[in-house]
């Protein structure tokens, strides 16, 4: 487990971003836990893969996402 101060966290950012594609680093303040930084792989495993359709349009990119096609709600048009 990778632990980095505030201040160490913002002066190598780039040293914590490295860490964090092998293990979560935690970023204290004061000497207290205040966050975590994780992998994009990380995050997926934390959520068990069940990501909200916010999260998937929020990362943007190229996301293989099918959406299941909706069954019994079409009707046919009736003309008079």
């Amino acid at each position: 487990m990778t632990t980095i101060s505030a201040r160490e966290f913002n002066q190598q950012v780039s040293r914590a971003r490295q860490a964090a594609l092998e293990e979560p680093v935690f970023i204290t303040e004061r000497g207290r836990p205040r966050h975590v930084l994780l992998s994009i792989e990380a995050y997926e495993a934390l959520l068990g893969g069940q990501m909200s359709i916010v999260d998937l349009l929020h990362f943007g990119g190229d996301l293989d996402v099918e959406f299941p096609r909706a069954q019994g709600l079409a009707q046919a048009a009736e003309f008079d």
